[in-house]
């Protein structure tokens, strides 16, 4: 610690407030990784397509009446599981679970 101190005793009162090479040398460094980051994101933003629509968007219309009445897929499954029984049930009453109810006996 008194090294420390030492070596900040010498300095000069006109070196105090100076940038040094080091500080240049970082200045570079830093500047030259900003340049290289913007050109890998300008050629990332190049390769990004103008629309994320698929291009063979065409809506299909129903080949007979028929198929205007026909069922939505899935609804068969979905009526299945409305009339499947509860997979989660409420909390049983005492009585309902046949022992005694808790309390002063």
């Amino acid at each position: 610690m008194t090294g420390l101190a030492a070596v900040l005793a010498e300095q000069a009162p006109e070196d105090v407030g100076k940038s040094g090479p080091l500080g240049l040398l970082l200045t570079v460094v830093l500047l030259i990784a900003v340049f290289l980051l913007v050109r890998s994101m300008s050629t990332h933003l190049k390769r990004v397509p103008a629309s994320f629509d698929p291009a063979d968007r065409t809506e299909q219309a129903p080949d007979s009446p028929a198929e205007l009445f026909e069922a939505d897929p899935g609804t068969e499954l979905l009526d299945d599981l409305r009339r499947a029984p509860r997979a989660i049930e409420p909390p049983r009453r005492d009585a309902d679970r046949g022992g005694d109810p808790p309390g002063p006996a």
